[in-house]
C-alpha cells in the first residue's frame, strides 16, 4: 500500500511563500511521476504541477508558471512544491499524487489528468490572505 503524506500548508499573506512536501512510502518512489493538484471550495480538483520519475521534465498549469516550482528528492522519497508570490486565488487544499505507470516519460503535455494517478495524499490546506 502506498502512503503519501503532505505537509507545509498554512496561512500566508499575499505575496508570501510556502513550501509543500509530500513524503511517499510503500513502493519504489523513484520510478513514478508525481503530481500536485488543488481543490478550492465549490470547485473541482485541478492540476497544478507534475514531475517525471527522473525529474527531467516538469509541467505546470498556466496560472502558476513562474511562481511555483516542483522538485523531487528520490533519496528522501519526497516531492516538493515551492510556491512563491502567492495570491488569494491560490487558496485551496493541495494534494500530492503518484502516477499509476512506472517510468512514465511525460511527453509534451504531461500527466495532467487526475485519473492518471492511483494514490493520493490526504491534502494540506493553503490559505492566502490579502
Amino acid at each position: 500500500q502506498v502512503q503519501l503524506v503532505e505537509s507545509g500548508g498554512g496561512l500566508v499573506q499575499a505575496g508570501g511563500s510556502l513550501r509543500l512536501s509530500c513524503a511517499a512510502s510503500g513502493r519504489t518512489f523513484s520510478t513514478y511521476a508525481m503530481g500536485w493538484f488543488r481543490q478550492a471550495p465549490g470547485k473541482e480538483r485541478e492540476f497544478v504541477a507534475a514531475i517525471t520519475w527522473s525529474g527531467g521534465r516538469k509541467y505546470y498549469t498556466d496560472s502558476v508558471k513562474g511562481r511555483f516550482t516542483i522538485s523531487r528528492d528520490n533519496a528522501k522519497n519526497t516531492v516538493y512544491l515551492q510556491m512563491n508570490s502567492l495570491k488569494p486565488e491560490d487558496t485551496a487544499v493541495y494534494y500530492c499524487a503518484a502516477h499509476r505507470q512506472p517510468y512514465y516519460s511525460g511527453g509534451v503535455y504531461g500527466p495532467r489528468a487526475a485519473h492518471e494517478y492511483d494514490y493520493w495524499g490526504q491534502g494540506t490546506q493553503v490559505t492566502v490572505s490579502l
